[in-house]
């Protein structure tokens, strides 16, 4: 397998943009296999209770994972702009404050998920009938953060280098890996819903270490040395500065999402696995707006580094209109097709689920582009280096979600919940909308005196 770095400082911005978009998207697809197969071995051979069970821990999943893929992508964001300004003694030294951060928190938030993960489902209303698989679940999911946290900082790292098909190659084979494992520990030793979860775990790993053999053995950029491994504690404040946030921002928006699933738990585990199956649906086709934000990231932070502001602004447009034109594709899917895929979840009380899974659908298919934007900007706005201003956003989309559960819960609405998260979307769309706005027409005045930061937005 060949080493390819890409230098995004030259070259047409829609072409790579594209170029590199495609191999994340179908990677971040990859990464959904992961869960979903959780999910649709869980509830063919398990049973529905088993698959609301593993759905009632989504909100937590969601919350470890974002913190993880925040906090790993805020740290690597220095790395993408020393690439992009050339000085690779300085790309090391911030790779090497990457891994020891990430070391650091990950043992931290490992004992901190398992010792408050018993209280938390109780909080959130977990049915008492799915109460222990989904404790089991989601205990085994924490044990293995070190794991997740391992693949998401060296495919951050590889990307900021601008080298998005080696973590997808990775990710590819450790999805096939998940699911051989899902039916090994379900349908053969009978598991359950922890068996999931440890087939999960074991092919992050996996994934994780393929990725540092890959990386120590073809890409000569990232060889330490001794010299590399002490990095300045200025370089480790500012990506501090630069990662917390953006793991916060994850974690604002999982807690916003807790309270949603707090509202949905209170109408029945049937609900439950309806919200399940759909969310599962929609996170397929929405993962290219997940991608379009990495891309914008890596692709602003190493123009950043090279000071070319023209060339951010092109970069932020051509994400902009790849994101509305896709929106109408994907919404037009979910919206007519997306609920037949029920049946890949469930095979028990079909029409009913189905039908709840058609409402969901249809309300977050009618707001896919305010989520493009707010992934596109959220994600732009921090390879910037802007680590405080995109936390906006999300204590705005937690008061959406928050309102709106809180509403849904005293109506008993399934609409309502389903609804929370568009109304999260708007909000935070228009506040990352006028945050960029701000950026580029102020701010980037005073860092490129000179510069035609105001023009062509």
């Amino acid at each position: 397998m060949k080493a390819v770095q890409h230098d995004m400082t030259s070259g047409n911005p829609v072409k790579i943009i594209l170029s590199f978009t495609l191999p994340i998207f179908i990677g971040n697809v990859f990464q959904q296999f992961y869960n979903m197969a959780d999910a649709v071995i869980v509830g063919k051979f398990v049973g529905t209770k088993a698959l609301a069970a593993v759905g009632s821990t989504g909100t937590l999943m969601f919350l470890i994972f974002g913190f993880v893929v925040g906090m790993t992508a805020g740290f690597t964001v220095l790395t993408a702009q020393k690439f992009g300004a050339g000085d690779m003694h300085a790309m090391r030294r911030t790779v090497a404050g990457a891994s020891i951060l990430s070391l650091i928190v990950g043992v931290i938030l490992t004992v901190s998920f398992m010792i408050l993960m018993k209280p938390w489902l109780i909080a959130m209303n977990t049915p008492p009938d799915i109460f222990a698989d989904a404790y089991a679940y989601i205990m085994i999911i924490s044990g293995g953060i070190l794991a997740q946290m391992l693949y998401n900082l060296l495919a951050s790292i590889l990307r900021a280098l601008g080298n998005s098909k080696v973590p997808l190659y990775f990710l590819i084979l450790s999805a096939f890996l998940n699911i051989v494992l899902d039916l090994l520990f379900i349908i053969v030793f009978h598991m359950g819903a922890a068996g999931a979860a440890v087939a999960t775990v074991i092919s992050q790993g996996v994934s994780g270490v393929l990725c540092l053999v890959y990386i120590v053995k073809k890409v000569p950029e990232l060889r330490m040395t001794r010299e590399d491994w002490r990095p300045p504690a200025s370089l480790l404040k500012t990506q501090i500065r630069i990662g917390i946030p953006m793991a916060l921002q994850y974690s604002i928006t999982a807690i916003g999402t807790m309270m949603v699933q707090s509202s949905l738990n209170i109408l029945g585990s049937t609900l439950v696995a309806a919200y399940t199956a759909a969310g599962k649906i929609e996170q397929v086709v929405t993962q290219a707006y997940g991608a379009l934000g990495t891309t914008i990231a890596t692709y602003g932070a190493q123009n950043m580094g090279a000071g070319d502001v023209p060339r951010i602004r092109q970069g932020f447009k051509a994400c902009t209109i790849i994101g509305i034109i896709y929106s109408f594709i994907a919404a037009a899917i979910v919206m007519t097709v997306g609920k037949y895929m029920t049946y890949l979840f469930v095979s028990e009380d079909v029409e009913t689920i189905m039908d709840s899974v058609d409402i969901y659908l249809k309300c977050v298919g009618t707001f896919f582009i305010p989520l493009a934007l707010v992934n596109i900007y959220r994600s732009g706005i921090q390879g910037l280096g802007y680590g405080l201003l995109p936390m906006m956003a999300g204590v705005a989309e937690l008061v959406g979600r928050g309102v709106v559960s809180v509403i849904a819960a005293g109506q008993r609405s399934y609409l309502g919940v389903c609804l929370a998260s568009p109304v999260a979307w708007i909000l935070a769309a228009v506040l990352l909308a006028g945050m960029y706005y701000y950026i580029v027409k102020i701010d980037f005045k005073k860092i490129f005196p000179g510069s035609k930061a105001g023009n062509d937005i």
